[in-house]
């Protein structure tokens, strides 16, 4: 495992811990309200912070952009991208569908990914060029080839509403080229899913840069195409992502592209 890549798990493992010690007694929990529909516990806070710590141990020159946080100022070529509890609606009601998130960036380029389900247990790790593994087993995208037979995973908006309309016609013709759409709650999770294979494809509009960056190279890693709606580069930035298996992605973007407004194109 890449030097970097193991000081990321340690920190992952962490958190986890700090998690799953939290999910013992989810009532007695200080949770306030960001935004509509954006909440942030002690949990997240705590969880980051020991990412962070356990960082900084090693590499204190490293820059930072986390959720809870915000970006640090600093001059290094290197940012760690961080989602410290990715899921957190879910966590606080008991559904079991949330991670750590933890990713690497050097230079503009994704180099090392950690995705962490506490309650399962399972890890998922990505360094660029080396492949995409599940608790140390090689992984691979779907080999399905039929959108018809694809099951595809999503996120309703639940922020900002403005491009309801248009996922929701999306969601439509989606729905009737597929066996099935599937939205658990935590993009990070869903794709590490299109990485192992679970789902065949995702597709969201207006996610952040620590909600996408260590699950884009895990599916890259893993054999799959990860692009904005419209098939071109700036995913990272726009927060608009299509992540599938080669064998369906040319269909994916038929499908969404009539609805494509210009605003999410970019």
């Amino acid at each position: 495992m890449h030097p970097m890549l193991n000081i990321a798990v340690k920190a992952a493992r962490r958190a986890g811990a700090i998690i799953n010690r939290a999910s013992q007694d989810i009532g007695t929990l200080t949770v306030k309200s960001k935004n509509f529909n954006d909440f942030v516990s002690e949990v997240d806070i705590a969880a980051e912070r020991a990412i962070i710590d356990t960082l900084k141990e090693v590499y204190p020159d490293h820059g930072f952009m986390g959720e809870e946080s915000g970006s640090t100022t600093h001059t290094s070529d290197f940012i760690w991208i961080i989602d410290p509890l990715d899921g957190t609606t879910n966590f606080l009601h008991n559904f079991p569908q949330y991670c750590v998130s933890i990713a690497l960036q050097h230079k503009g380029e994704i180099t090392q990914a950690v995705i962490y389900e506490p309650n399962r247990n399972d890890l998922y790790t990505a360094t660029k060029g080396r492949g995409a593994f599940l608790n140390d087993k090689r992984i691979r995208v779907s080999k399905c080839d039929k959108l018809k037979e694809s099951l595809i995973g999503t996120g309703f908006p639940f922020r900002d509403f403005k491009h309801l309309d248009t996922y929701l016609a999306m969601f439509k013709s989606m729905l009737q080229k597929t066996t099935g759409i599937r939205r658990p709650g935590s993009a990070a999770l869903d794709l590490a899913y299109v990485a192992n294979g679970s789902l065949d494809a995702f597709w969201e509009i207006g996610l952040s840069p620590w909600d996408i960056a260590a699950g884009a190279l895990l599916v890259q890693e893993a054999g799959g195409i990860i692009s904005n709606l419209n098939g071109k580069e700036g995913w990272l930035q726009s927060g608009n992502v299509l992540a599938a298996s080669p064998k369906i992605y040319d269909a994916m973007l038929e499908t969404l592209a009539p609805h494509l407004t210009e605003d999410i194109k970019v």
